[in-house]
Formats: structure tokens, sequence, C-alpha cells
């Protein structure tokens, strides 16, 4: 592929590429399975073993959900020496031994603790104890852990204070010689997103995830202009809330490093369809992790559709590692029983699939409204961010418009694949040879997208004449996706950029 260099020096403030922890790891975002959500402390060997086994049989493997993470509640204290100890209730044959079944799977394990005293279920936590903690992690074979923020006895206030007391685990992590990706959850309590990239992979941006579209909670405050600027960041925070943080900072991920928006609801049944597509959507586009947060023993087929689209992970994979961001925000007096309506656009640059000069550019339309509206906005805004000169030179050419949810799975088909992971079928099995689902164990998504791969395209609907306007219809509370492919006229190649 041609990228001329005067266009990337153009696209400088659009695709932002930096170093974050120097471990390796997530240099796309983290994909995985996390129980909390749908289980809280209800966790066993036996559930994350059977989950493990449906990731694999329902082609999520293949997908690039590779992590499942075992969350609070797994302990039984310390033993004498400090070492803390498995439920062995719960976890009959020990930590290592679940890693051992995670691992034969080709998945990866990931565990929970807290930076303080004790875990958010008030189980035993890894301050004072980072080093030990580290190494008997490491001996049983975890890959990742996510580290949360109850707890911490006062040690936060400043940017100085929690750095100081996240790094000491990053470096237990660093010295056991194991690559472990390392996941803070600390809320975005004292700005993670300005110093995380140094020491993890991944940072919260905000109070816990619940699984409403735009319900209004005292236990989750801020939202609005100053939503980024908060003081308690608290929980039961819904989706839109948690979107209108992510605005503000999405210049602040990485390759390595990620700004995240906490696990996906999807399929855990307090949303309609369209407000889990917006969900997994906006997630992608501002490559946040994507964590699984259902119960995959009880997916439904409409559920399993979203969460395996590969023309919207691929978004999220994307080799650029560059998030998209906001446009235009705007609140309406469509209400409905919480308030006010909005609708808001974001795009952002991705890979190009054309093997010219010129971007993909990713557009993507949010309509918060009670009812469903057609959305627009012009070549021009969409390229905002190319500065006028190159904004200008994009919007000069035609563009070939792709709509990324415009090749979602049927229901039936996904109702098959369950059916077959549980033993009600007599089709074939996901085994990673389907030519209509994309395998990225087979081929990389930087590899896909370097082949133009039709099942990373979505369905090519229209194309934008030059100066044009991208319009989409979207549902209520839905979301609309949108790949712009350049089509570049002979004088625009032969144009000094």
């Amino acid at each position: 592929m041609s990228q001329s260099s005067s266009l990337a020096a153009a696209l400088a403030l659009f695709v932002r590429f930096g170093l974050a922890v120097n471990n390796g790891l997530a240099r796309t975002p983290q994909m995985g399975w996390d129980n909390w959500n749908s289980f809280g402390c209800d966790v066993s060997e036996e559930l994350l073993q059977a989950s493990a086994k449906l990731i694999v049989d329902y082609g999520l493997k293949d997908l690039g959900y590779q992590y499942v993470i075992l969350d609070d509640c797994w302990s039984n204290g310390r033993d004498d020496n400090g070492t803390l100890v498995p439920d062995y209730t719960k976890f009959p044959n020990g930590m290592a031994a679940v890693a051992d079944d995670i691992h034969d799977l080709g998945l990866k394990f990931g565990m929970y603790s807290s930076a303080g005293v004790y875990t958010c279920g008030q189980y035993a936590g890894s301050l004072g104890y980072e080093e030990i903690d580290a190494q008997t992690w490491a001996s049983w074979g975890v890959d990742y852990l996510k580290y949360d923020n109850c707890y911490n006895s006062g040690q936060a206030g400043t940017q100085q204070i929690s750095h100081d007391r996240y790094n000491v685990m990053a470096k237990a992590l660093n010295d056991t010689g194991r690559p472990i990706l390392y996941s803070l959850c600390n809320w975005g309590e004292d700005y993670p997103w300005n110093w995380g990239s140094t020491i993890a992979n991944s940072w919260r941006i905000s109070g816990d995830v619940t699984d409403y579209y735009d319900k209004p909670d005292d236990r989750c405050p801020c939202d609005g202009p100053d939503a980024w600027d908060c003081g308690l960041p608290g929980w039961h925070c819904s989706l839109l809330n948690i979107i209108n943080k992510a605005s503000f900072i999405t210049s602040k991920g990485i390759k390595g490093a990620w700004n995240d928006l906490d696990m996906l609801e999807v399929g855990n049944g307090g949303m309609t369809d369209p407000e889990y597509l917006t969900q997994f959507s906006v997630w992608s586009a501002v490559k946040s992790p994507l964590i699984l947060g259902n119960d995959l023993r009880i997916v439904q087929p409409q559920d399993l559709a979203i969460i395996s689209n590969a023309a919207i992970i691929a978004v999220n994979q994307d080799p650029l590692g560059s998030s998209a961001s906001r446009r235009w925000f705007y609140e309406t007096d469509d209400i409905d029983e919480y308030g006010k309506g909005s609708y808001q656009v974001w795009s952002g640059a991705l890979y190009s699939t054309t093997g010219g000069d010129y971007y993909d550019v990713l557009a993507v339309f949010v309509n918060g409204n009670n009812s469903p509206l057609t959305m627009n906005a012009t070549l021009l805004e969409l390229f905002a961010d190319l500065g006028s000169t190159s904004a200008e030179a994009y919007a000069a050419l035609s563009w070939e418009v792709n709509d990324l949810w415009g090749n979602r799975m049927s229901n039936e088909e996904a109702q098959a694949i369950i059916d077959a992971a549980s033993g009600n079928y007599t089709g074939a099995a996901w085994n990673g040879t389907s030519t209509d689902r994309y395998n990225a164990t087979a081929k990389s998504y930087a590899q896909g997208l370097a082949e133009a791969d039709p099942l990373l395209l979505g369905t090519k609907t229209t194309t934008v004449a030059p100066s044009g306007t991208v319009v989409a219809e979207v549902d209520r509370h839905g979301v609309a996706v949108f790949r712009l492919r350049a089509i570049p006229t002979e004088a625009a190649r032969k144009r000094e950029l």
C-alpha cells in the first residue's frame, strides 16, 4: 500500500502513534470474556471451563476473543507465607489446573485483584503484597491481570499518588518474566489516561457500566461538558454516560495502551438490539477493549450475531490504532422517560483497503432520540481532523460507502451455531473453515484489511460524490456505521498534496 509522506504528515493529528508499557502486549485492544457482569461472585472452575469451551465452539476465539478472565471472589485469603490461596470449594483443582484447561483450548487466562487492602468483594487485596502475588499468578500461568481500586487506604487524590500505587504492581508483573497484560480498573480516578500508558495496557475511564442505555443514576455522577473531570466516578453508569466521558479523551489511547470503557453488556437483557449495536459499535470505534460480559451458556442468536461481526471488530483491531473522535453532539426535545434526546457523529482514520494514498474513514451516527432519525454529515465534517488542506483534498474525491452492519449474521445462522455447540444440531459445528465467517486465527485483521477481504468491508450502499454528504437512517437509540473508501479520480491522483 502506498501512503504519501505529505499526506501522512497532514494526518499527524488524525492518527496517533506512540509507545506504551513495554511488554509487547495489546498492540490492538484486548478481546475476551469476564464473568462479573453476569455472575458477580458466583464463580467456579466449571463456569470458566464451560465458558472457555463455548468461546471456541461459537467461533469467538477465531474472531479474536482470547482472554478468559476470572473476576472477584475467587480466593480464600492468604496462607502463613502470605501467598493467596484459591477457594478450593469453587476451584477444587487449583488455579494452575484452570489455566492449563484454558491454555489447552488455545485461549489465555486472566485473573483479578485490587490495589487495595481488600478487593471490591472484600476478599484479600494485593496492596503491600504485589511481588508475592505477581509471582504466584505467574506460577499459575496467568496471562492477564484486571487490577481494581477498592479499599485503597486513601492512596489516591493526585495523579502521582495513583500512578505510584499502580506502578508497584506493574514492576512486579514485569519482574516475573512472564508476559501478563495489565488492565487498570481505577474508574477514571486521578486521570489515568494521562499516566496509564507508561505502566499499563489499558485503564478504565469511568465508573462501572450497567445494562441501561441512558438512565440517570445518582450513583454515577458527572455528565455533560465537565464529565471528564469527575471526582466521584461511581457505578451504575449508562451507555451514553460513558460514551460522553470517552469523547473528551480519545487521543489518549495508543498502541499497547487503551482507554477502557468497561465490559460489554451485549446479551445481558437490559437493552434493545439497537442499543446493543450502539455499545458494540462505539466501543470498537474508540478502540476500547472488547470484553464480553454475558452468560455464554444462554446466549441468544441476535446477540451472538452482534459480537461476531468481523467488519466491526476489524475497526477495533485496525492496524493504525487510531480512535474515532466525536465531531458534534446535539440535544433535542425528542424525549423519553429519562429526559432529552440527542444525536451525535463520530469519525476517524482507518487502514486503507484501496491500496492508494488515502486512508479509509470511519463514520458513526448515534441516535439518542426516542424515535428513528435521518442523520447526515458532510465529507468535510467527517474529515475535519485532517486539517483544512487535507480535508478539502479528501472531500474532493468520491467515496464508496460500506455499511458495516450490512453483512450481520442472520439469527438463523447464529442459532445453528448455538445448537451445534450444545449438541442439538446435526450440521457441522464451527471448525474455523467456514467461508462466510472471518477467521482471524488463520488470517489476522491486518492481513485481511490489506487484502480488502469482503468479510471486513460490510456491504456497499452508495457512492458519495465530491463535497457530498453521507446520509443514514438510524433506529431509535441505534447506530449506523460506515467505512468510507476513496475512489480517486485521475486528476486527484496527479494532484500534489
